[in-house]
């Protein structure tokens, strides 16, 4: 809404100059012609301009007449453009602001499992790109007006990410969701206990900058706390450490990349893979696609877990292989049967 109220605003501004100048012109054309005062002529020139036809407040000289005939037909055009322009920009503000309100409202209301965003600087746009790329549903919260390309969808409500009443707005209660990635960590931190004051059990990601803050965002509700300094600095250590490591894990971790990619699938209610074993499920040699990691609510990452390992509804399951797959193991996992065999998955023996 503010983006389209700057634009309207910009797009009022020539009609404006426009009436204003030829305002000016024929103002200044009546005080040097006829020696009139500022008000006697510039009334002169509004009752020419409106075609109202009163008479002239003084006989006009020559001169004065052909200055008049010069001002009608210069003036008429650019005062009908100016008028006609301001009205429909007017009108098409109103409009487009009610609709967009309207169509705003329609949007938050439609959210669901969705994941809030609150601050929309370098690191928010990188993980709204990731977002996009995944088709994750998500809402922004920010603070400072942003430009956006026309062809940005980013669905961006303007305020403060502390208040309340915006995160009942961006629909909190039936968000998946929250990361905080502000300026400052106290920011960061009252974000956090505002939405775990609204919902409970929501799963909060928080950005950490100063030493110790992680530990009192933690405290607060945050379920994962990231510190860009910490793992940047690290990042660049490996690089020159581990160089081989550190291109392996940005060429899986990229999106986009159709060679190799680390994924994570959730076995789901009635899935393929429930109550099956590895050893069972194993077709490694048709997929290409290999099992690294298991994770159970409550436990431990089980890393490269033996043949014998069976599947559980709600496993999070970690895997390595060439994105076209993905869908397909996916699907196994959400319960859809692929070619109807319970064998169609992939893993790390085979």
């Amino acid at each position: 809404m503010q983006n389209s109220a700057l634009f309207l605003s910009k797009k009022f501004i020539l009609p404006f100059i426009l009436l204003a100048f030829v305002l000016l012109l024929g103002t200044s054309g009546y005080t040097i012609i006829e020696g009139w005062d500022f008000f006697n002529s510039f009334y002169m020139t509004v009752i020419t301009l409106s075609t109202i036809g009163f008479q002239e407040i003084e006989p006009l000289s020559d001169e004065g007449k052909a200055f008049t005939i010069f001002l009608i037909f210069l003036g008429l055009g650019l005062v009908g453009y100016s008028v006609n322009n301001g009205v429909r920009i007017i009108f098409e503000g109103e409009i487009q602001e009610v609709f967009g309100r309207r169509k705003l409202k329609k949007a938050l209301d439609s959210l669901k499992d969705h994941y809030i965003v609150c601050g929309y600087g370098r690191m928010g746009k990188v993980i709204c790109n990731e977002f996009k790329a995944k088709g994750v549903p998500f809402v922004v919260v920010e603070k400072e007006y942003q430009e956006l390309d026309a062809n940005d969808d980013t669905l961006i409500i303007y305020g403060d990410a502390t208040r309340d009443e915006l995160l009942k707005r961006v629909g909190i209660e039936r968000a998946k969701g929250l990361i905080s990635v502000l300026d400052s960590d106290a920011q960061n931190l009252y974000v956090v206990l505002s939405a775990k004051g609204l919902k409970e059990d929501l799963f909060i990601v928080a950005r950490a900058s100063e030493e110790g803050a992680d530990h009192k965002l933690i405290r607060a509700g945050a379920g994962k706390v990231v510190s860009p300094y910490h793992i940047g600095g690290l990042r660049i250590a490996h690089t020159i450490l581990k160089p081989t490591i550190v291109d392996f894990l940005e060429l899986t971790t990229k999106t986009g990349n159709v060679q190799i990619q680390i994924e994570e699938v959730l076995v789901e209610e009635g899935s393929l893979l429930a109550k099956s074993t590895i050893r069972e499920a194993d077709n490694r040699a048709k997929l290409g696609v290999i099992i690294v990691a298991l994770k159970r609510k409550g436990e431990r990452i089980l890393f490269n877990p033996d043949a014998d390992t069976r599947f559980e509804v709600g496993d999070k399951v970690a895997v390595i292989g060439e994105p076209e797959h993905f869908n397909e193991l996916e699907r196994m996992a959400r319960g859809k049967r692929v070619s109807g065999r319970i064998d169609e998955i992939v893993t790390n023996y085979g």
